[in-house]
């Protein structure tokens, strides 16, 4: 009993000073989250940081990875693009959801609007040395208008859209397209760039952004 006290004691510890050492200073904690994502059953942290420092909509958001290899925390990756800026929820405010993690995948979720409102859920992979982006889906729309959905699976490139529109006087008819479209290459380190990505539907002409 003393010893496993003694070890947890030291594991906690070396946490403490590896958080300490990484963590951008003047930033403030938001989540924490453990769970493997390398494939080594070794749990990695995930920590979600609220920084000093001002953006165009609020504070930045920093996300880390650290890994523990032999005892030691390292820096695997971070990012200040991933995670939306405090304010990046429009009238809503913070648009920041949650951080999770299902089956080694880093799942971030994201929202705001106001009487239109739209949600982001990432989903990435570590591979190529780097947490990539294989799928992405999002909502869009307002109770009473459309409601505009996108599943993009950008390891088989396919993605889902659909548009289901209840006021069709305004807005016309319904519609949705399957399109596959590969070789779109992001990870934490360039997603969320100030221009956004596009893609254009050949059969329902929508243009999709992310």
């Amino acid at each position: 009993m003393r010893k496993t006290f003694f070890l947890l004691f030291a594991v906690c510890g070396a946490f403490c000073l590896a958080q300490k050492q990484f963590q951008p200073a003047g930033s403030t904690l938001l989540e924490t989250v453990d769970g493997d994502l390398d494939g080594d059953k070794i749990p990695e942290k995930v920590l979600i940081y609220t920084t000093k420092d001002d953006g165009e909509l609020g504070k930045i958001r920093e996300i880390q990875i650290l890994k523990n290899a032999g005892g030691k925390w390292t820096l695997l990756e971070k990012s200040r693009n991933a995670i939306l800026e405090s304010g990046g929820g429009g009238m809503m405010g913070d648009p920041y959801g949650e951080t999770k993690i299902e089956k080694g995948i880093l799942i971030i979720s994201q929202m705001g609007g106001s009487s239109w409102k739209w949600d982001v859920t990432d989903k990435y992979r570590f591979q190529n040395g780097h947490f990539e982006l294989i799928g992405t889906s999002s909502t869009y729309g307002r109770p009473g208008d459309y409601w505009k959905d996108v599943d993009f699976n950008l390891s088989t490139g396919q993605l889902n859209y659909t548009n289901e529109v209840e006021n069709t006087a305004e807005y016309g008819k319904s519609s949705k397209e399957t399109y596959i479209h590969k070789g779109i290459k992001i990870n934490l380190q360039n997603r969320n760039q100030e221009k956004q990505r596009k893609i254009i539907l050949p059969k329902t002409k929508e243009e999709v952004y992310f």
